[in-house]
């Protein structure tokens, strides 16, 4: 094998490996690992690699590997799925009898900030095949978006490849932590505080217990917030030591009043219990056996053990993870929903929102966010993450997913038309896959083509340009001419490898772009077959999930996802 061969074909298995960017000095310590003599002459053989690699670069991955399989098959190598590192290992957990719930506020659909925590639960299920429990918390009236109620379950199930095992709501739950409230006051470990807000909280702070600590007939009290207090007026709340260094364990509060109509529960009950009430309520009851809080939580973690206790009930294993900021990216439910409103967006599923509605649409696929989470980790550092750095991730770990799967088909995008002169008429074959499926799509050409504006606007006089698989030309003066077809006679050029359509024959294809602009351009006719909802790839323009389908008119709409 000839130097310049040596240096193509390890030029050839560089690119590949890192998606058609190779690099010099890799390149140059392959070629002197099997001819080290050339130590000597490394300047000059850098210069050689670098006019190789000119060339190389100039070709798609795939035409990459197809010619290193000709002159180097030993140096392909199988693409292999990088698993992200383990999740570690739960504690006092039985495989079969773990229990873990996620339990989101209705105030809207789930977005990547929740797509991270559950995602950690679901992998947890899976590593112990347990049971996963979607619990919406709802016991606040005043923070609901009504469709959320059917939207987190849709998200819930599709992020987890329907593995939640039940859902709950806790509306629908009132007189569960009726029961367990009237447990606690018999216990005597509750009572019912009538004590203005601010003169508890000055108490309090004194470690000096309210007067109503000690009040008779605290369950005559409790029934009286149900008809005879006003709102605001009385608070049931857990008895703790009065004296304990954090403040916020001193007697908190586990019940209110609040008259506010409930989207699902309408007038029917006016007590309310408060996050820390149900979820200890709801844990007991449901058997959990661990959870994942972001550890802001960690108080409300130790005021919940206060409830177990009483009750004589052993606390979940209570598991903490530091919050992600997304810099860029609009995840407050209140706030995107008050943009809906305002029609700056056009619903949860618009293609620019980091919400799962609209990125399932873009075609990410569950197992990208479940990389992405075990990736990050349980870590209990809180990070900011801007937005293209998380992009960055999670495409690489939906590709990992889709490329060995997503069919390939060419579009050109703001389309050029141009003729050929003597082209000749050909029947091109094209592999729907490179690995998977082989062959499947014909593109019949004569002379006249569309090219992108971007690959018109390059050419120039004197170089020599290719049709991918189909033949290679150049410009003389004003006119396109036909110069040939074998391929290796445009590798010597300095040329560049263009997609293209027959002018002839295509399909009318638009592109909803990230940004919510349109990309239009045509398509092969191979597109007829792709199935609403199917991600392909379309070639050097990226990865795109067919979303409306009009067979009268021979249109098509992708929206897009990633490269």
């Amino acid at each position: 094998m000839s130097l310049k061969e040596v240096i193509r074909k390890y030029a050839l298995q560089n690119a590949i490996k890192f998606d058609g960017k190779p690099n010099v000095g890799a390149v140059i310590g392959k070629v002197l690992s099997e001819n080290s003599d050339l130590k000597s002459k490394t300047k000059e053989l850098a210069k050689q690699i670098q006019e190789e690699i000119q060339k190389i670069v100039k070709l798609s991955v795939q035409e990459m590997k197809k010619e290193l399989k000709k002159l180097a098959p030993e140096l392909l190598e199988n693409k292999k799925i990088v698993k992200p590192r383990e999740l570690p290992d739960l504690k006092n957990a039985t495989p079969g009898k773990v229990v873990i719930r996620f339990e989101p506020s209705p105030s809207g659909p789930m977005h990547i900030g929740h797509a991270y925590v559950m995602s950690l639960n679901a992998e947890y299920v899976r590593k112990y095949k347990g049971k996963l429990i979607l619990r919406i918390a709802d016991t606040n009236p005043e923070n609901i978006y009504k469709p959320a109620y059917e939207l987190l379950v849709e998200d819930a199930q599709w992020l987890t490849n329907k593995l939640v095992g039940e859902t709950l709501i806790q509306s629908e739950r009132l007189e569960i932590y009726y029961s367990y409230m009237e447990r606690l006051l018999g216990l005597d470990k509750a009572y019912i505080c009538t004590c203005d807000t601010e003169k508890f909280r000055e108490l309090i702070g004194k470690k000096k217990a309210c007067p109503c600590r000690d009040a008779k007939d605290h369950m005559g009290r409790w029934k009286k917030m149900f008809d005879g207090f006003e709102q605001g007026e009385a608070v049931a709340r857990v008895k703790t030591d009065i004296n304990d260094k954090n403040p916020a364990m001193r007697d908190f509060p586990v019940f209110r009043i609040c008259e506010s109509k409930h989207p699902k529960q309408g007038t029917k009950y006016r007590v309310w219990p408060l996050m820390n009430m149900a979820v200890a309520c709801d844990d007991i009851e449901n058997n959990v056996t661990h959870v994942i809080r972001a550890k802001d939580h960690a108080d409300n973690a130790k005021r919940q053990e206060f409830i177990y206790d009483y009750l004589g009930k052993k606390a979940p294993e209570a598991m903490f993870v530091g919050r992600i900021n997304f810099e860029g990216m609009p995840v407050s439910a209140s706030k995107t929903r008050i943009a809906i409103d305002e029609k700056k967006f056009t619903g949860w599923d618009d293609i620019r929102l980091p919400f799962l509605q609209a990125l399932s649409k873009r075609g990410y696929v569950p197992e990208a966010f479940i990389h992405y989470a075990i990736d990050v980790g349980m870590s209990l550092n809180d990070k900011s993450v801007k937005k293209d750095e998380f992009f960055k991730t999670l495409n690489a770990f939906n590709k990992e997913m889709i490329d060995p799967i997503a069919y390939r088909y060419f579009f050109v995008w703001n389309p050029v038309k141009i003729t050929i002169k003597n082209a000749p008429k050909q029947n091109i074959e094209l592999d729907l896959h490179p690995e998977q499926k082989k062959k499947g799509r014909n593109i019949e050409t004569k002379q006249d083509f569309f090219i992108t504006q971007d690959d018109f606007d390059i050419i120039e006089e004197g170089k020599i340009y290719r049709l991918m698989d189909c033949l290679n030309f150049e410009k003389k003066k004003n006119e396109f001419v036909f110069h040939s077809t074998d391929y290796k006679i445009f590798k010597e050029s300095d040329g560049r490898i263009m997609h293209y359509l027959p002018a002839e024959e295509t399909l009318k294809v638009e592109v909803l772009m990230d940004d919510n602009t349109i990309k239009s351009g045509v398509g092969e006719l191979s597109l007829k077959s792709v199935k609403k909802g199917q991600v392909v790839q379309l070639e050097r323009f990226g990865f795109c999930r067919l979303e409306l389908k009009d067979k009268k008119k021979n249109e098509l709409l992708f929206w897009y996802g990633h490269k």
